[in-house]
């Protein structure tokens, strides 16, 4: 069996405010911006190199925040460095042991997210504990 998680949708309070949020300061590429009908709006984003959307809109329903979505980068310093460029409030990054690093934040909305990166020669938690992978 194959499973593929491809979208993940978000509640935003104002469709326009994420529009801007999604494509100027975190760089996602704008998928879809389509108006359905009876009053939907379906917006569709894509990271950079990823296989995953979120999507928000209007007459979507309404959900709490998302917590905790991953962005997994390769250089974390410099990802950092860009976001907080375009005036993102990015946590200091936080070195978690064994060469995985975090840092944080979230949108207008509060969802939130972490920025993660496995370093090269990043070792499983068996392999830190001295264990037989």
């Amino acid at each position: 069996m194959t499973m593929r998680l491809e979208l993940v949708p978000l509640t935003v309070a104002d469709v326009d405010r994420s529009l801007v949020f999604y494509r100027d300061v975190l760089g996602f590429h704008l998928d879809h911006d389509v108006f359905p009908g009876n009053g939907m709006r379906v917006v569709q984003f894509t990271p950079p190199g990823s296989a995953c959307s979120i999507a928000f809109g209007t007459g979507m329903g309404v959900g709490a925040p998302v917590s905790n979505l991953h962005l997994v980068v390769d250089d974390l310093e410099q990802t950092r460095a860009t976001l907080v460029a375009r005036g993102l409030d990015v946590t200091a990054i936080r070195d978690m042991g064994g060469g995985v690093r975090y840092a944080f934040f979230a949108d207008p909305d509060e969802n939130s997210w972490a920025l993660q990166e496995i370093r090269p020669g990043a070792l499983l938690p068996q392999e830190r504990a001295g264990e037989e992978p």
